[in-house]
């Protein structure tokens, strides 16, 4: 089993940045895409990005491409989600996920990932 915990959000005006961070325990990150999803009021879960702790890539939806950025602490089994120049769309409860490597799964998914953290919330204020 794995444990998530995620951490960072808050309240911000549009323009700004934060950093939300996972906490992860009972198991190592190295062997796990880990990916962030976001879900605002009334709508679904998305897919936000996804790090593929193997070769360190990342991919990101188009929505936050350019502004958004995962990285990894693999000593401290952290993953962190770096945003910038937010906005009011990217008002939501963030996820962070851990999906098996090499498992052949859609990461772009909710169902690829076996692990989910309780969410924080992120409000961007105009």
């Amino acid at each position: 089993q794995m444990q998530l915990v995620e951490s960072g959000g808050a309240l911000v005006q549009a323009g700004g940045s934060l950093r939300l961070s996972c906490a992860a325990s009972g198991r190592s990150i190295s062997n796990y895409g880990m990916g962030w999803f976001r879900q605002a009021p009334g709508k679904d879960r998305v897919f936000v990005g996804v790090l593929r702790t193997s070769d360190s890539t990342a991919t990101y939806a188009n929505s936050v491409k350019g502004r958004f950025t995962i990285s990894r602490d693999n000593a401290e089994n952290m993953v962190y989600l770096q945003m910038n120049s937010l906005n009011t769309e990217d008002t939501a409860v963030y996820y962070c996920a851990a999906a098996p490597l090499y498992s052949g799964r859609n990461y772009y998914s909710t169902g690829a990932y076996d692990y989910w953290g309780q969410g924080t919330q992120v409000t961007v204020s105009s």
